[in-house]
Order: C-alpha cells, then structure tokens, then sequence
C-alpha cells in the first residue's frame, strides 16, 4: 500500500516539472491547451491518491483472514446414511374358535444403510429388528454400468419376481404382502443371496422394456426346503413400459423361476430319499397409473394385478412316487389419492392350492387334502400422511377360507404407524 502512494507522489512531481516545461518552452496558445490535460490527469490522480489512503485507513493495522478448506479432512463424509423405520400394528380379529382377539405388535425395527463405495457402485443394507431377534434381510451392491446399460448386483436382496416382492413391508400400499405371494413363498417373500444383472433393453415403437437375470441360492423354505445339493435358482424378469397419454402409463411383468429338490422324507418313519426334481413358478403383473400432470400431487389412480402359477415336482410322502403340486394365484387393487396426504383403497386376493390325499404329512399349505379349497380376501383401506416421515393406515381384511384346515372366515380390522427417521424415508427398497 505505502509503495502505491509514494508512486503516486513521484508521479505529482513529474507532472509539475512537465508543466513547467511547457510554459517555459511552448507558445501561448499551445501552453494552455497543454496545461489544461495536465490538470485534468493531476485532478484524477489526486483523486487516485485519496482513495487509496481512505482504504488504507479504513484497513489499520488489521491482517488479511485466511481461509483454510480441505474436504479431506471431513472423514464423516465417508460414513454411510443411515436411516431407521418402525411399525407398529393394532389388531382387532373376530374369528370362530379363536379366544385371542385383540393385540399390539410391533412388526419391526429397521435399520437402513446406503453409501456410494466409489463413482461405479453404490452399498445398500437392511437389518430387521423385532422383540425376539435381528437378522439381515438385505445387504447388496450395484456395480453401474459394467456394461452399456447393465449393472450387476451382488449379495443378498429381495427378487425381482413380479413388482411388489421386491419392496419392504412398510413400503408396502397394504399392511402386509398379497395372500398368494405369501402362500407361495412363505411370509417373507422371495428373499436370497446370489447375483443379479439388469438390463435397460434398446427402446421399440416408444415403450420402454427391461430384461431382469439373478442367480441365487435355492434356500427359501416354501420352495426349496429339500435343496441339500445346494443347486441354484435362476430368475427372469421382463418389464415393459409404455405412456399411453401424458397422464397415464402402463406397466405389464413376465417372471419364471425354476429350481430343485433332491431329498424327500418319506412317512411313516419318516425315512429320506434322493432324486432330483425341479420346481417352477411363473407371475405375469400388470400396472396401471392414472396421474394428472397439472395436479399430480393431489388426483391418482393407482391399479396393479399380480398372478402366480405353481409347479412343483415331488416325490410323494406317502411312498406312492413322483407326483406333482399345482397351485396359483392372484390378487389385484385400486388405490387412489383424494387429497395431498390421504389415499384410499380396496384390494382383493385370491388363493387355491392343490389337493392331495397326502398334503397333512408335509405339503401344505401348496396342497390341502380336500377338494375345491381355496381362500380369499377383500380388505379396504385408507391411508393418512402426516408427514413424508410418518403415515397411520387403517385397514380391514375379511378373508373366507373353504376347505383349508382352519375356520371358515376371518375378519380383522388393523390399525398401521409406521415411521422413518433419516433420508430415506419410507423406501420401498
């Protein structure tokens, strides 16, 4: 700053003897119009000066702030998110022969991890917590783009078998998963540890299609439960997707699945055998959405089907030989959206399994022992957002059972909070 004024000043002197020389030596006229640029650049540099010692005032003594900033050393940056979920469910159950009618659970505690492990692959996990027991529901992930558009995931997740087997329970659109999904695959759905590879399929005639392969332990309990060999499972699921108008889209799915068993215990005993055969379970499902685009946030239309079709080859525990189970399947809902935060809705699950004179010694429930058993349920709903952090749902499920070892019908009614804390929110997966 001090070598800026003294500039300034040798400057002013220069000035003055160029002014001086020009009266001395120019003619008159010349010397005045010399003088007055001469004046004029001295008037701007006296200007100049002023503001630099006003700056240099208003400055002191004080030193320039530095301002030091390393985003390595943020370590925290590195931890994962992490989010938890919890549910709680009211139950009120009105049913023939049963004395417990009224009861609080608490499905679930769920502990929820996501971080990026580089620019290529991201990390996903699950961990349910109930009263009793912590397991590992989910733990996976995504390599992005190994390909041109594939990406492999590896480790243990919820399959791609249809739409809403892959979403966890309390992102569900109902209290709990469809009557056939869980007749088919057991409680907790389709749900093993293997590799899966999908692939954004090239666009044709304006729709877009996705082609979803997994290969996976053969260990859920329903379908595999005679799995010693260890022989893996194979998965397809094909998506297509097309906008019908701007406001409406179409989604429709084709999954099969195919596995084996190799060990059948055989009654009365009981003693086992070995011989391998193999089980198939093909789902085709059908999403439809209305959303206007102007008041998407308040007007839907939500409906989605899903079927099941079961084939499992069996040596019978009867000692009668190789025989066959067939069972199938089906639910389907409406769900629409009347304000901001209230959704309303009905859905309707049907169910019939096999018959076989055998089914009590191991079978059920994908076999019954008598003819023409099936189950059903129609269960409307309604559901309230608080907030994007926490929603309450009432739900009442009326379900008639014909033929399948327990009382005719079943009526409940079922109060839902479920809760997120983190920035996940109420993922679906």
């Amino acid at each position: 700053m001090r070598k800026n004024l003294i500039c300034l000043v040798l400057i002013l002197i220069m000035l003055c003897l160029t002014k001086l020389q020009a009266e001395e030596f120019l003619p008159s006229d010349s010397a005045e119009e010399k003088q007055a640029e001469i004046d004029k650049d001295i008037e701007a540099l006296k200007r100049k000066a002023q503001a630099e010692i006003a700056k240099e005032e208003t400055a002191g003594e004080k030193p320039e702030e530095k301002v030091f900033r390393s985003g390595g050393l943020s370590l925290q940056a590195l931890n994962p998110e992490i989010s938890v979920t919890g549910e709680m469910i009211g139950y009120y159950n009105q049913q023939d022969g049963t004395r417990k009618h009224s009861e609080f659970n608490y499905r679930g505690l769920g502990l929820h991890f996501e971080s990026y492990l580089d620019p290529y692959s991201k990390f996903k996990a699950a961990v349910p917590v109930n009263k009793n027991i912590a397991t590992l529901g989910e733990a996976y992930f995504t390599r992005f783009g190994l390909f041109k558009n594939v990406n492999l995931t590896l480790g243990k997740f919820r399959q791609q078998f249809g739409v809403v087997n892959r979403w966890h329970k309390h992102g569900l659109d109902q209290v709990d998963f469809p009557l056939p999904l869980r007749m088919i695959f057991g409680n907790g759905g389709l749900n093993q540890i293997g590799i899966s590879a999908d692939w954004i399929m090239p666009k044709t005639n304006n729709f877009s299609q996705e082609l979803t392969v997994q290969m996976t332990n053969g260990e859920n309990g329903r379908l595999f439960e005679g799995n010693t060999l260890g022989r893996l499972s194979f998965l397809a699921h094909y998506k297509n997707y097309r906008d019908i108008t701007k406001d409406t889209y179409l989604e429709f799915g084709l999954t099969g699945l195919l596995g084996w068993n190799d060990e059948w215990e055989i009654f009365p005993g009981p003693i086992k055998e070995h011989e391998r055969h193999h089980v198939f379970v093909a789902g085709v499902d059908f999403t439809l959405l209305w959303e206007p685009t102007e008041r998407m946030r308040y007007r839907n239309l939500v409906w989605r089907t899903e079927a099941y079709f079961l084939n499992k080859n069996i040596l019978a525990p009867d000692g009668s030989g190789k025989d066959c189970l067939k069972a199938w399947g089906a639910y389907s809902y409406l769900e629409t959206k009347v304000t901001r935060t209230c959704n309303i809705g009905i859905k309707a699950d049907y169910y019939q399994p096999d018959t076989k004179p055998y089914a009590a010694l191991s079978q059920e429930p994908l076999a019954v022992t008598k003819d023409n058993a099936y189950s059903w349920q129609l269960g409307p709903y309604v559901t309230w957002y608080q907030s994007p952090w926490v929603k309450y749902r009432l739900e009442y499920n009326y379900v008639e059972n014909d033929h399948m070892g327990i009382s005719e019908d079943e009526k409940t009614v079922m109060f839902q909070v479920v809760f997120a804390a983190g920035p996940h929110k109420h993922e679906r997966y």
